[in-house]
């Protein structure tokens, strides 16, 4: 079986799976920390692999980037492939001064301008949010390895080059720690489904500080949130 986005069979991907943005990280993972690796997906160079951690099953695979991206690949993940835990791990923008980067933040729940939501005709505003089982594991995980998380909202936007120089600022003021594309998205398709989905994220650059990383370093360099979210198989 295979969907028009992913050419794997039933069964060549395991129920636990880590969802970088990038497909070259996900590379990164299945060649540095996974044992018996097989590669599933190659289509559209969206790289996809299965390999063991600690003697646990766990997959890998790149999702693209934005909203429409990821929840393509985490819905036909979840109702073709029969995936029950899809861990985001991705790089982020700080809105707040006390983030730096390479800080390691935990979203337990995700704002967003998008209107993604809207599909499920629901009377209201949806608040999407992480799944308490895998954020309160990561969190031990965390703390056993001395790793500094911040947990809290983050923002997943539609827009990376937004024509209102003012909106950063708005979204900071009401708590938001920082934006990236793809959490909501991914906590929407989870949540309909009755599975379970967390975003790591790690700082790649400072909104209000003005501080960056290349994106050599957003590849190989993100190793502390990959280290919680392998644990979490």
């Amino acid at each position: 079986m295979s969907t028009p986005h992913i050419n794997a069979a039933k069964g060549d991907i395991a129920e636990t799976i880590l969802l970088p943005g990038d497909p070259l990280r996900a590379k990164f993972i299945a060649d540095n920390f996974l044992e018996n690796v097989v590669q599933f997906n190659t289509i559209r160079n969206i790289f996809g692999y299965t390999g063991s951690y600690k003697g646990k099953r766990i997959s890998v695979m790149g999702t693209g980037m934005g909203i429409p991206s990821i929840g393509i690949y985490s819905y036909e993940l979840i109702h073709f492939y029969g995936v029950k835990n899809l861990i985001r791990i991705g790089s982020c923008g700080a809105l707040q001064k006390d983030l730096k980067l390479y800080d390691v933040i935990l979203g337990i729940g995700a704002s967003t301008n998008s209107n993604y939501a809207k599909q499920y005709n629901l009377p209201g505003t949806y608040s999407a949010t992480a799944s308490w089982k895998l954020l309160y594991k990561a969190k031990q995980v965390a703390d056993q390895k001395d790793i500094h998380v911040t947990v809290g909202n983050i923002l997943s936007s539609d827009t990376f080059y937004s024509a209102d120089s003012t909106d950063s600022k708005r979204w900071a003021d009401i708590g938001i720690l920082a934006v990236e594309m793809e959490a909501y998205a991914l906590y929407c398709n989870a949540a309909a489904a009755g599975v379970n989905a967390l975003c790591i994220l790690t700082v790649s650059d400072s909104i209000v500080n003005k501080e960056e990383t290349t994106a050599e370093e957003r590849e190989k360099s993100f190793t502390k949130m990959m280290e919680i979210a392998l644990e979490l198989a």
